[in-house]
C-alpha cells in the first residue's frame, strides 16, 4: 500500500517526508483494518517529524487523527463490523494514518454518524479528547469547585473543542487567549464569553472583563512560559491542565496557591495503562454532541489527496502558531 514515511528528523526546510510503498498492516486480536478516507494534522505531529529518526533502515509514518471505512475484523473485536464508518486517534507507538490503510485497536475508535462527513469527523479526535481529558477527566462534567475557565489558546484545535464542550456541557463562565482580530472571533464564535490577549497583561484585561478570579486553566501553548501570569489569575487551590508539557517546568508561582497540576496526554491510556475502552466512549459522546448540535466539527483548512505536497503545506500551517480551526487532508 501507499503511505507518507520519511526516515531521519528534519526541519520544515529539508522536508523529506515522501509518498512510498509499505507492507500491509498486520491486524492483532483486537484491531480494526481501516481504509483511510481523511486525517485530521497536528501540531505535534510536526514536533515529532522534527525529533524522531526511524532504527536504522526503517522508516516512520505519522498521523494519529482519521476517518475511514472498517475493511478487516480481528478476532476478538465487539461492537464493529465491516463497512463501519469510524473516527480514531490510532496508537502512537504504531504506524499512523498517513496511509491507505491503518491498523487500529477497536476500543479507540467510535462509529460516525451518518450525517457526519469524513472531513468533519476527522477534525474531531484530538482536540475533542485532549480536551475532554483536561477538563472533565472521564466524567463529562467539571469538578464541583470550578465555574469559571480560562483557555490560552482558544483558537486552536483543542482550545476550539475545550469552550464548545464547555458551553455545551456545564454552566461556566469560559474566558479565552488570543491575539489576533480572526481568532478573536473564532473564539467567541465557538462559544468564549471573553476573549483576551495573551501578549498583553492577561491578568489586568481579565480584571476589566469584571473577571477577578480563574477556577481553571487549560493552557494549550506556551505554559512554561506563562506560568507566573497563570499563578497570579488562578484562585487558591485551583487548576491548571496543561497539555504541551514536554520538559523542565518551574513549579514556584503555583505553590502558594495550593494550585492542583493536571497534564494532559491522549495516548496515556494506550502508552501507560488506564481504561483504553474510555478512548472510545468519548469519541463516541462527542459524535452524538455533533448530531444533536451541541457541537460544531472544526476543519477549517481542507487539503484534497495524501501527497508529499499537501503534508507539507499541512506542516507549515501547523508551524506557522496561527492555524485557527484544523487543518484536514481528504485521503
Amino acid at each position: 500500500m501507499k503511505a507518507l514515511a520519511y526516515e531521519k528528523a528534519h526541519p520544515l526546510d529539508a522536508f523529506a517526508i515522501e509518498l512510498v510503498d509499505v507492507a500491509e498492516p498486520r491486524l492483532r486480536d483486537t484491531d480494526l483494518l481501516v481504509g483511510i478516507r481523511a486525517v485530521g494534522i497536528n501540531p505535534g505531529e510536526a514536533a515529532i517529524r522534527q525529533l524522531r529518526s526511524a532504527e536504522p533502515g526503517g522508516r516512520i509514518i505519522l498521523g494519529w487523527e482519521f476517518a475511514g471505512v472498517v475493511v478487516a475484523v480481528g478476532p476478538e473485536v465487539t461492537g464493529f463490523a465491516v463497512g463501519d464508518r469510524v473516527m480514531g486517534t490510532g496508537d502512537v507507538t504504531r504506524d499512523g494514518a498517513w496511509a491507505e490503510r491503518l491498523a487500529v485497536d477497536h476500543r479507540v475508535v467510535a462509529r460516525i454518524p451518518d450525517r457526519l462527513s469524513f472531513t468533519d469527523a476527522a477534525s474531531l479526535p484530538i482536540g475533542g479528547l485532549t480536551a475532554w481529558e483536561a477538563l472533565f477527566r472521564d466524567r463529562g462534567g467539571l469538578a464541583a469547585d470550578v465555574e469559571r475557565v480560562l483557555i490560552v489558546g482558544g483558537a486552536g484545535g483543542v482550545g476550539t473543542m475545550a469552550a464548545q464542550l464547555l458551553k455545551s456541557r456545564t454552566s461556566a463562565v469560559v474566558a479565552a487567549t488570543a491575539s489576533r482580530p480572526e481568532s478573536r472571533e473564532w473564539c467567541l464564535g465557538m462559544g468564549a464569553d471573553v476573549v483576551v490577549d495573551h501578549t498583553g497583561n492577561v491578568p489586568g484585561q481579565l480584571r476589566d472583563a469584571g473577571i477577578d478570579r480563574i477556577d481553571l486553566v487549560l493552557s494549550t501553548a506556551g505554559t512554561a512560559g506563562n506560568v507566573g501570569w497563570i499563578a497570579e489569575i488562578l484562585r487558591p487551590f485551583g487548576h491548571l491542565a496543561a497539555v504541551d508539557l514536554s520538559g523542565p517546568f518551574e513549579l514556584g508561582p503555583l505553590v502558594g496557591k495550593s494550585v492542583s497540576l493536571h497534564t494532559e496526554n491522549v495516548f496515556s491510556k494506550i502508552t501507560a495503562g488506564g481504561d483504553i475502552a474510555g478512548q472510545g466512549r468519548i469519541l463516541a459522546a462527542l459524535a452524538a454532541d455533533v448530531v444533536a448540535d451541541r457541537l460544531r466539527p472544526i476543519a477549517t483548512t481542507v487539503l484534497d489527496g495524501l501527497s508529499a505536497d499537501t503534508m507539507r503545506t499541512a506542516h507549515e500551517l501547523a508551524e506557522s502558531g496561527r492555524t485557527i480551526g484544523k487543518t484536514v487532508i481528504t485521503v
